[in-house]
């Protein structure tokens, strides 16, 4: 039998490194680890638990303990994921792939993101989205049409007012300016 913990702030391949240290530090079992997620092998004492919990404030996550909770941060990895850590194009519709992955209706998970993260998961999207636009384009290896293609934009003018929208520049300027405004996964919002 396993036994899920989930865990806040847990957005990319470090971080699952960082929580798996935590855990042979603590001499806790699991059997697998993944974005937002540890199976444990076996419940953790209420000593462990807090040790564990500690730790992970220490490097910037937290345990979940509520379902809600735990719904908007599987949400929110779920998306991260597919849209920096995967090699596919986002040729995807987010409310089936969102529900699909939940086993959950669309419009009560996104009326649930609303409601705690104060802003709609289409904005969360949209933001995530264009944070991924400024790693491509900082990277220089794409041109912006292979990045709009990439990123399931109908158009380099539609990605560019986006991100004129959400940024106050655009994709050229951002390019050109100094101070390339990037943010780590887990501040955008």
């Amino acid at each position: 039998m396993s036994y899920k913990v989930h865990i806040k702030n847990m957005v990319c391949p470090r971080c699952i490194s960082a929580v798996s240290n935590i855990l042979q530090e603590l001499k806790i079992s699991y059997s697998s680890i993944k974005l937002g997620e540890v199976e444990l092998t076996k419940p953790l004492s209420l000593e462990n638990k807090n040790k564990f919990s500690i730790e992970l404030q220490k490097a910037g996550f937290s345990l979940i303990n509520d379902r809600r909770s735990q719904l908007i941060e599987q949400m929110k990895t779920l998306l991260i994921d597919k849209i920096h850590h995967s090699p596919d194009d986002l040729n995807i519709k987010w409310a089936d792939f969102i529900s699909e992955n939940l086993h959950l209706d669309y419009k009560y998970l996104s009326s649930l993101f609303s409601s705690v993260e104060s802003i709609t998961f289409e904005q969360f999207i949209i933001n995530q989205k264009i944070e991924r636009v400024k790693e491509l384009i900082v990277y220089d290896e794409l041109t912006l049409s292979e990045i709009a293609f990439k990123l399931n934009y109908s158009s380099v003018a539609y990605l560019s007012n986006q991100f004129k929208k959400v940024t106050g520049m655009t994709p050229t300027q951002f390019k050109k300016s100094a101070i390339q405004n990037r943010k780590s996964l887990d501040d955008v919002y």
